[in-house]
């Protein structure tokens, strides 16, 4: 199932040899969750924010293909929609909740927004993927104990020393690049991420 796309991305990045099994890993649990009717939640800091926009906005929509919809969904659907919505899986970039996240921090504890959205928006059919190019960052760790205690899965991309976030025990998969600077770890995030939403987008829309 993975073979020609993770063959790819690894033959660019031959570095993402050994990130092979965990990103197969992720890819199971992802499609497990969107069968089931689960979305997938995502959060990060700085570049990695941008990051889980990025991935949300590859999923939302068609990525390397249109989408085309099925037969059912057109028939419920007028000629002008019919010919311009894609198929889409939900991902949630959870940075992206501006007035929660302000009155959050402000009220209660800026550490916390990611998990009180977590509390809020998560279930057990869900993934919660956090990238951390440290795997420290604190409230994303606080995210994933809320993920666990709610019974989502939890994924991380971190950097190869995977940092706190592959100790916790709140983590089911980690993903660790090989590279320790923040720049050179979010370079080769994009490869990772974007190997993913291809292979979700292969299995769900056979396009």
């Amino acid at each position: 199932m993975y073979d020609v796309p993770l063959d790819d991305v690894i033959k660019r990045y031959p570095v993402l040899t050994a990130c092979r099994t965990n990103i197969e890993a992720a890819v199971t649990i992802m499609i497990q969750s969107f069968q089931n009717g689960g979305k997938l939640l995502l959060c990060g800091n700085g570049g990695s924010a941008a990051d889980a926009e990025h991935w949300s906005g590859e999923l939302l929509k068609g990525f390397c293909s249109r989408r085309v919809l099925t037969e059912n969904e057109k028939e419920t659907l007028s000629p002008k929609l019919v010919d311009k919505l894609q198929g889409g899986l939900p991902a949630i970039p959870l940075n992206g909740f501006l007035s929660l996240s302000s009155a959050f921090a402000n009220d209660v504890d800026p550490e916390l927004v990611y998990a009180q959205l977590v509390w809020s928006l998560g279930n057990d059919k869900d993934v919660l993927v956090g990238i951390s190019t440290s795997g420290n960052a604190k409230n994303i760790l606080s995210a994933f104990e809320v993920a666990k205690a709610k019974g989502l899965m939890t994924v991380a991309l971190t950097g190869e020393c995977g940092g706190k976030l592959s100790q916790s025990g709140w983590c089911d998969i980690c993903i660790k690049v090989p590279q320790t600077k923040t720049y050179l770890v979010q370079e080769l995030h994009l490869p990772v991420y974007h190997a993913i939403c291809l292979l979700l987008e292969q299995h769900f829309f056979n396009q």
